[in-house]
């Protein structure tokens, strides 16, 4: 007698598949979006409105040899205040066409830069290979937001006792029991860094990309497809199948969403983004993402991308990599999508 619970969950994901193509067939492109769009706003979560009035502050402004940094603090909502670093290039004259930049798991925004706690460069630059200076690099300026349960967002007592990298379990249970999920609050959080570059003099408040990395990516996705205000989406290390990567193996927490498979798997939420310019980004050894689900996914895409007419407006890239950014290709791409909007 087999006393495991595998056939269990095997049965449930081949039953939510079934149903959600038996659903889907039965509805129209614009129906099928809608529907998607409506589960993906419900397994969010509960958000806080955009009314809350951000009150930016200049905190200090650095030059480094390629461009400017200056370090914002803003408020998205009450008792919650953002740290927020922004790389302005030096080589001309703005106003520039802005990236959001959202990094993935580690220290917070320090790492989209590559720079320790005393804004000294990192020797090694990580798994997000210093994508914002590449970018800034590009001529892009670039808002960098320190993500929610990261660096000096955290809990207190994960920083106090330096226990934990990360408050994202402790900050999902809370969310959890209060009908919100974390990814809902890093999604509101990107949306309210939008109004704060829309609020700044040297951004083309019409050129407005989204770069992110792993759970960065994540927030990019999901925000992009509420919000259209971004123009473009580069997602690197993040790109799969929910059944092949977070449901295949340990994931942090912040990765789930309450009953999204009963409506959608990971590739037709980023479907939602069609027609939109998108480029996904992969590494041949990323042991979290497998790049044959990655493969797979892009094919899909790249039909239905086809389907709206708009193949030029999707690009991807196997680097050799790992689970890191390369930003070979996804770098001068976003650029080359945003400079000519």
């Amino acid at each position: 007698m087999d006393w495991t619970s595998d056939a269990f969950i095997h049965d449930l994901h081949e039953q939510a598949a079934t149903s959600r193509k038996q659903t889907l067939d039965k509805l129209s492109p614009e129906e099928q979006h809608n529907q998607t769009l409506a589960a993906l706003k419900q397994s969010l979560g509960a958000m806080p409105q955009q009314s809350w009035p951000l009150k930016p502050q200049m905190i200090e402004r650095k030059e480094y040899p390629d461009f400017y940094m200056e370090r914002i603090a803003y408020t998205t909502m009450e008792h919650v205040n953002v740290p927020v670093l922004v790389l302005i290039p030096k080589h001309d004259d703005g106003p520039w066409p802005v990236v959001l930049a959202c990094h993935g798991h580690g220290n917070g925004q320090q790492d989209a830069v590559g720079l320790d706690a005393s804004d000294n460069e990192l020797i090694e630059p990580g798994s997000h290979q210093r994508f914002a200076v590449q970018l800034v690099r590009q001529g892009l300026l670039v808002v960098i937001p320190e993500v929610m349960g990261f660096g000096v967002r955290r809990i207190e007592e994960d920083i106090k006792d330096n226990r934990n990298y990360t408050s994202c379990a402790a900050l999902s249970a809370h969310l959890l029991m209060h009908g919100r999920t974390l990814a809902g609050m890093r999604v509101y959080e990107a949306m309210r860094a939008l109004d704060y570059i829309q609020s700044r003099a040297d951004a083309r408040k019409e050129s407005i990309g989204v770069f992110g990395f792993s759970g960065g990516s994540l927030i990019g996705a999901y925000t992009a497809a509420l919000d259209e205000r971004i123009k473009a989406i580069a997602l690197s290390g993040w790109m799969n199948t929910f059944e092949e990567s977070i449901l295949a193996m340990r994931h942090c927490i912040d990765n789930y969403l309450p009953s999204i498979l009963l409506h959608a798997e990971q590739p037709d939420l980023v479907r939602l983004l069609a027609p939109r310019p998108l480029f996904i980004e992969a590494g041949e050894h990323d042991h979290i993402f497998p790049v044959q689900a990655v493969k797979r996914t892009v094919t899909l895409l790249e039909q239905w991308y086809a389907e709206h007419g708009a193949s030029e407006q999707l690009g991807h890239d196997i680097h050799s990599g790992k689970h890191e950014i390369s930003g070979r290709s996804s770098v001068p791409w976003l650029y080359s999508k945003l400079v000519h909007r």
